[in-house]
C-alpha cells in the first residue's frame, strides 16, 4: 500500500506521511508543506511538485511508525464534496426498483453524469464510527410519516477524487486537463439512510438521507501511481455533446470488494463506470463554477453487471427481497448495529487505503 497521508504518534503533531506497507514514513524533514495537518499545501502546488514529491518519498529516510503505532487523520481540509452517478448497472438497478413501471433510465441519464452536492463538513477519515441517524420517514402504509432513528442503513462503494489545483470562476476543466488539477483518488463510503432518502428526495434529489457522513479513506493515492491500470472506458451511447466527449481512456482497471462483519459480500471493478472522473470534472466546472484546492468528487456507488457485484446493500439484498445471508447464518437486508463494513480497491500491485466503519446507535 502506498499513499499520502497525515498522521500523528503519541498525542505529537499532525503531520504529513507517506504509507509504506505496514509502516508510515515521516516526511516532515522534506519541507514546510509536509508539517501541515492536511495536504492541502501540498496538493495546490500543482503537478510538476507532485511528481518531485513522489520522487523524493522514494529515497526519503525519514523517521518512521508503525501504522498500528499511529493516530490516522481526515487527510485533507474538504473543499466542497459532490456525488455523482456514473456506474451504469447502479442508475438500472435502482430504477427497476424504484420504477417498476417506467423506465429504469431518466432520460438525461446517458447524456451527463448526474450528481448532487453533499456536505463537506461530514466528510470524515476511515476508522470513525457511523451514528445511525435520525430523520423523517414515511412507510408505504403509513397516514403521516414519523421522525425516528433509519431502518435501511446502507453503505455505498464509490472511488472519489481530490482536487490539487484550483480554478478561477468562470474556466471550465474539459477531460484532457483532469490531471492537470486533480492529486489523487480515494475510496469512499456515501453512507445512505434509504426511508429517509425515499421520502425526502422528491423533487429536489438526496439530502438528509446522506448527509450524516461519507467516510473516506486515510490515504491519497497519488494520480500518477495510477497510469499502469488505466483502460477504455465502456462504449457510450449516444456519444455525448462535445465537452464531455474526451476522457475515455481514463476507465480504471481497479478491483474492489466489500467486507460486512468480516465476510467478503461483494467483489466488483472500478473499470465498469459508464462515466469517467474526467468527464465528471468536466461536467461539474462546465457552468463556470470553482474549483478549490481539497475538492471531493465520488463516482456514486460502483455496481457490475454480475449479481455479487453490487455496491450497496439494498442492490445485493434486492431492497429486502432476498436478504443477503452471511456465514454466521445471520441474514441482512440493511445494516444493524454494530455491523462493521470496509471497503477494499487493488490496482495492480498497488493497493488502496481502504475504508472502514462500524455502526453504533
Amino acid at each position: 500500500m502506498s499513499g499520502f497521508g497525515v498522521f500523528s504518534v503519541a498525542g505529537g503533531t499532525p503531520r504529513v506521511g507517506w504509507r509504506d506497507r505496514d509502516e508510515v514514513v515521516d516526511l516532515s524533514g522534506l519541507g514546510d508543506v509536509y508539517t501541515q495537518p492536511s495536504l492541502n499545501a501540498l496538493m495546490a502546488l500543482g503537478r510538476s511538485a507532485w511528481d518531485e514529491s513522489l520522487a523524493a518519498v522514494r529515497t526519503h529516510d525519514g523517521p518512521r511508525a508503525k501504522i498500528t503505532a499511529a493516530t490516522m487523520h481526515l487527510p485533507f481540509t474538504v473543499g466542497d464534496f459532490v456525488d455523482f452517478s456514473s456506474s451504469l448497472e447502479h442508475a438500472n438497478n435502482m430504477g427497476r426498483m424504484f420504477r417498476p413501471d417506467g423506465d429504469s433510465l431518466l432520460p438525461n441519464w446517458r447524456w451527463l453524469p448526474v450528481g448532487y452536492h453533499g456536505r463537506a463538513g461530514s466528510v470524515v477519515v476511515s476508522g470513525t464510527d457511523v451514528r445511525r441517524p435520525r430523520g423523517e420517514l414515511k412507510g408505504p402504509d403509513a397516514g403521516v410519516p414519523e421522525y425516528a432513528p433509519t431502518r435501511r442503513l446502507d453503505f455505498e462503494l464509490e472511488l472519489g477524487f481530490v482536487v490539487g489545483v484550483p480554478t478561477e470562476p468562470g474556466e471550465t476543466v474539459p477531460p484532457e486537463r483532469f490531471a492537470d488539477h486533480v492529486f489523487g483518488v480515494v475510496l469512499v463510503n456515501d453512507w445512505s439512510a434509504r426511508d429517509i432518502q425515499a421520502w425526502e428526495y422528491v423533487p429536489l434529489g438526496p439530502f438528509l438521507g446522506k448527509s450524516f457522513q461519507t467516510s473516506v479513506a486515510a490515504w491519497v493515492t497519488p494520480l500518477a501511481l495510477l497510469d499502469d491500470v488505466r483502460v477504455d472506458a465502456p462504449v457510450q451511447e449516444p456519444r455525448p455533446l462535445p465537452h464531455l466527449a474526451g476522457g475515455r481512456d481514463w476507465g480504471l482497471d481497479v478491483d474492489l470488494e466489500v467486507e460486512l462483519n468480516g465476510a467478503v459480500v461483494s467483489r466488483g471493478n472500478a473499470r465498469s463506470l459508464y462515466w469517467t472522473m474526467p468527464q465528471q470534472l468536466a461536467h461539474a466546472t462546465s457552468n463556470g463554477a470553482r474549483l478549490r484546492t481539497g475538492d471531493l468528487m465520488a463516482s456514486g456507488t460502483i455496481s457490475g453487471v454480475e449479481h455479487g457485484s453490487e455496491g450497496s446493500l439494498i442492490e445485493l439484498a434486492e431492497n429486502g427481497a432476498s436478504p443477503l445471508r452471511l456465514p454466521d447464518g445471520s441474514e441482512r437486508s440493511f445494516l444493524e448495529d454494530g455491523d462493521e463494513v470496509v471497503l477494499r480497491g487493488r490496482a495492480g500491485a498497488l493497493q488502496l487505503g481502504e475504508v472502514r466503519g462500524r455502526i453504533s446507535p
